[in-house]
């Protein structure tokens, strides 16, 4: 793992795991949806649901689609898009609505999302049995289990685009335009040292 990768490593693939295992409790054979699949929490999850063997679908812009599916998504789709099956987690990622994460749930399963629900939404949402939970929380992550899933080559940490540390505002620019994938880095020096 370079440098780079290294420093974009650790903030998504924990937050990966807590968002999966901790909270969400995601077992072998489930169906998630990965709403958002190429932001920097996103890829992380693809993979390690992929890893504990849940069957993923992936939302990303169509240039993207190969990429999620070389992490480990079965099926990409755009974010408009609601899968034929009904899934066990929704993810909700950038670019989805709460609407359409409910829609793509079958009645029991779980939502993932930071935004606030509606009143509407969350009615409904009980009305069928669905869980909302955040991915928020301080929960001990074994760091130590996700480098060695990285050093066995089943998590990668694709830096989607470096820049220099004088360029960090044009960074949260570019990362909040919505156009690139993955982790962002800033370089402190112009070797391999950064800073994330």
């Amino acid at each position: 793992m370079s440098f780079l990768e290294a420093a974009a490593f650790p903030f998504g693939a924990v937050t990966a795991w807590r968002a999966l295992f901790d909270i969400a409790g995601v077992t072998a054979g489930q169906q998630v949806l990965i709403q958002g699949a190429t932001s920097g929490m996103g890829l992380f999850a693809v993979q390690l649901a992929k890893w504990k063997g849940a069957r993923v679908i992936g939302t990303a812009p169509a240039r993207y689609h190969e990429f999620v599916r070389s992490l480990g998504a079965e099926l990409v789709v755009d974010s408009t898009t609601i899968p034929a099956e009904r899934m066990d987690l929704v993810i909700l990622g950038p670019g989805a609505t709460v609407s359409s994460a409910l829609a793509a749930l079958h009645d029991g399963g779980t939502l993932m999302s930071n935004a606030q629900l509606s009143p509407e939404e969350r009615a409904q949402a009980q009305a069928r049995g669905i869980r909302t939970v955040t991915s928020r929380g301080t929960t001990a992550v074994p760091l130590d289990q996700l480098v060695q899933l990285a050093e066995e080559g089943f998590l990668r940490a694709p830096v989607g685009k470096a820049f220099a540390l004088r360029e960090a505002a044009q960074s949260h620019a570019y990362a909040q335009s919505g156009q690139g994938f993955g982790r962002f880095a800033l370089r402190v020096v112009e070797e391999d040292s950064v800073m994330f």
